[in-house]
């Protein structure tokens, strides 16, 4: 029987879903997960289906390495390796997102950089880096559908929450799955803000000093709480 813990993990699983895809981070494709509230071995991700739509009963539980604990003829995301590994080499992620958000993909397909440009941007981090699947790997089918690749790009990811994948999305992480939406979300705003903004002129970003400071204020209980409320009256599930 699952415990309190374990039954609020799936319902926050859930809602996560539902708010990153009516904030048009995830769209039909696209995954986020949540590390096992009392099994840090473990973690939670939905079956392979759209976030959209995404239930409690539609949640499973994997090992580290991917392997479901219970796949009772379930289809399974094939990228579940983007999670494994960085679960394996961040123990302090609680939450990991894959998507192609619309307004990041022009950053991973030229050398224009990724940067805060406004103050929530910040959470985003700095830097963000790009992980090219061809240094390691050649030609592919461009899904990280196995660990050696998902290694390859936790690597990349290093200590940072965000990291891009070349010509195909980007991998958003955090130490609470509200702190990985929060994440995702202002990524994709901020991403929209620079592509507005360059046809008035060179773009003035965010010093890393504010970027550190900043991120540090948005990422602590308050604002998240207060993003979260927004969020979630947005996704349909206000008032619950």
């Amino acid at each position: 029987m699952s415990s309190d813990a374990v039954a609020h993990a799936i319902r926050e699983l859930v809602i996560a879903n539902r708010i990153l895809a009516r904030e048009d981070v995830i769209d039909d494709f696209g995954h986020v997960s949540l590390r096992h509230p009392e099994r840090p071995d473990r973690y939670f991700l939905s079956r392979s289906r759209s976030p959209v739509a995404v239930t409690s009963d539609d949640i499973m539980e994997f090992e580290l390495d991917g392997t479901p604990i219970a796949q009772n003829g379930r289809r399974i995301y094939s990228e579940r390796a983007i999670h494994s590994a960085i679960f394996m080499a961040r123990p302090e992620v609680r939450a990991v997102i894959h998507h192609h958000a619309r307004p990041v993909i022009p950053f991973t397909v030229t050398k224009l950089p990724l940067k805060p440009v406004f103050h929530m941007g910040s959470v985003m981090g700095a830097e963000v880096p790009m992980w090219d699947s061809q240094d390691e790997f050649g030609d592919t089918n461009m899904l990280v559908d196995d660990l050696p690749r998902g290694h390859s790009l936790a690597r990349a990811l290093g200590q940072n929450r965000s990291v891009l994948l070349a010509r195909h999305g980007a991998c958003n992480v955090g130490v609470s799955l509200r702190a990985a939406v929060f994440t995702a979300v202002y990524m994709k705003d901020n991403a929209a803000m620079v592509l507005a903004s360059l046809p008035f002129g060179p773009v003035t970003y965010l010093t890393p000093g504010e970027v550190e400071k900043t991120a540090t204020m948005l990422l602590s209980d308050m604002p998240l709480a207060r993003a979260w409320d927004y969020w979630i009256t947005r996704a349909g599930f206000g008032g619950v």
